[in-house]
């Protein structure tokens, strides 16, 4: 079984229920970065032992949070000695809007894995695209990076689509399971 870890940052709670759901699939630790951009110093030591990675994050002006920033130039100091190179890495994101520009939140987290000389974890799903789709079905946004989920803006997180979740659930296990084969 291989060793995943989930690190996120939430601002109002959402972005962490995607987390609980991404965990759960991947049976993975759950690192928060704090609301000062920090993460503890055992935390590093969790992630520099992981086979995989999947970071997470909300998705604010089309962009991941300055405290999801301020971690991943944290990570500079792993970059200068290899330390996370060929490990799995993947990546979800959440905003209020059905697009809300989170694909770009994605590519960021896709390109700070790949500078660590990281494998990227696709989705792997068909999105749920006919008429007869709606919310609750699995990739009912259509994602292939990784996972999308929308927060409605006047609900807590409750309030996530089951589908969300439960695309969630599925990707964690598998960037765990492709952990598993590569290691």
């Amino acid at each position: 079984m291989s060793n995943t870890v989930v690190i996120y940052f939430s601002g109002y709670g959402h972005t962490k229920k995607v987390a609980e759901s991404v965990a759960e699939g991947a049976s993975a630790t759950l690192i928060a970065i704090d609301e000062n951009g920090d993460i503890q110093e055992s935390d590093w030591q969790a992630l520099d032992s992981a086979d995989a990675i999947i970071f997470g994050a909300p998705t604010y002006m089309g962009s991941y949070p300055w405290q999801f920033k301020k971690f991943a130039d944290a990570t500079s100091k792993v970059w200068f000695t290899g330390g996370w190179k060929d490990k799995v890495f993947g990546g979800f994101s959440n905003s209020a809007s059905l697009n809300g520009d989170k694909q770009v939140t994605l590519i960021s987290m896709q390109t700070l894995a790949s500078q660590h000389g990281g494998i990227w974890v696709s989705l792997g799903l068909p999105p749920a695209n006919t008429l007869a789709a709606t919310r609750n079905d699995v990739n009912n946004l259509g994602a292939s990076v990784g996972v999308l989920v929308q927060s409605p803006s006047d609900a807590d997180a409750s309030a996530i689509p089951a589908g969300d979740l439960e695309t969630a659930r599925l990707y964690g296990e598998r960037v765990a399971a492709i952990a598993d084969r590569l290691g």
